[in-house]
């Protein structure tokens, strides 16, 4: 870009995500935000990423595509890995070779949940499974392959949209009188909305400055919940704008056994993202209330 009023072309994959809906919602006029579809760009397939990201000059690239299903990993490790690490790797690759910059959505999952705080971006990565596993190799990718990118971890991501555990709980509200939720592991519950903002917010730095922070960092919404307290509150909101609250029945992860361990603390620290880009994240209890907000029509006019 050699204009600050100039419209930047920015490629976005996953862009039907969570966060990529909210990225093209939120987008300002001067991004021109394109998001192929993943027939159009599929992550498994470096050919046709070296294709898109040559198509044209491109200010910035937007990598929140990714294989999330945690537990079907455990089972389909190529296409995780394919998607996770093979096609970050092929975007680094074609990125630095252009000279654009390349912003990467990564996950608590690279963690394993054993430290008692709150995790910082040089904390040792371990991830459990196969889902956190690709998604490390996906950020050394990254990291090794375009010297200016940016990782943002991430965790619990909620929104109107997708699926996700809100809209999850306000479905099972409407059919269950009881609902049995895990509570030994704590998290951040995240807004992609928010992740969408501060990703645009990053994007447009690293386009207007060359020099603008580069590295690894941590955003989720401030606070912690389990996911129990999360649904407590999920329903308390609900009930509040005259839908159904179910009884809650708190579990541990042993009475809900799944195919991939999860980490039993997700918890990120997020000050080194408020100190180098002067983003402060708001309370998860507010941006949950905003989804609950947005979600109760739909939920009590056409079910979830």
């Amino acid at each position: 870009m050699t204009s600050s009023t100039a419209t930047a072309d920015v490629l976005l994959t996953g862009g039907s995500g969570q966060v990529g809906t909210e990225i093209r919602r939120q987008a300002p006029v001067t991004m021109n935000i394109v998001a192929p579809s993943s027939a159009a760009m599929s992550l498994g397939d470096p050919d046709a990423i070296l294709a898109m990201v040559t198509s044209r000059p491109w200010a910035a690239v937007i990598n929140c595509g990714a294989y999330t299903a945690v537990d079907r990993a455990e089972s389909e490790v190529v296409e995780a890995w394919r998607a996770n690490a093979l096609g970050p790797a092929a975007l680094a690759q074609a990125t630095a070779a252009a000279q654009t910059p390349l912003i990467h959505v990564s996950t608590d999952y690279v963690f394993d949940g054993s430290r008692p705080g709150a995790y910082r971006e040089s904390d040792p990565v371990a991830p459990l499974g196969v889902y956190g596993g690709s998604k490390e190799a996906g950020e050394q990718a990254v990291r090794t392959g375009n010297r200016r990118h940016l990782i943002l971890r991430t965790a619990w991501v909620v929104s109107p949209h997708g699926s996700n555990f809100i809209k999850t709980m306000l479905r099972l509200a409407q059919t269950r009188p009881e609902v049995r939720v895990v509570d030994d592991q704590r998290g951040c519950p995240t807004s992609a909305a928010d992740i969408a903002a501060t990703l645009l917010k990053i994007t447009g730095r690293m386009i207007a400055e060359p020099s603008a922070p580069t590295g690894t960092y941590h955003f989720v919404n401030a606070g912690e919940a389990t996911w129990c307290e999360l649904a407590r509150a999920v329903f308390e909101m609900a009930q509040a704008r005259g839908a159904p609250a179910p009884r809650l029945e708190a579990i541990t992860t042993a009475e809900f056994p799944t195919p991939a361990r999860r980490p039993a603390n997700s918890r990120l620290d997020t000050a080194k993202l408020q100190a180098d880009y002067g983003i402060e994240p708001r309370p998860w209890r507010a941006a949950v209330e905003d989804i609950v907000e947005a979600l109760l029509p739909a939920a009590q006019e056409q079910g979830l």
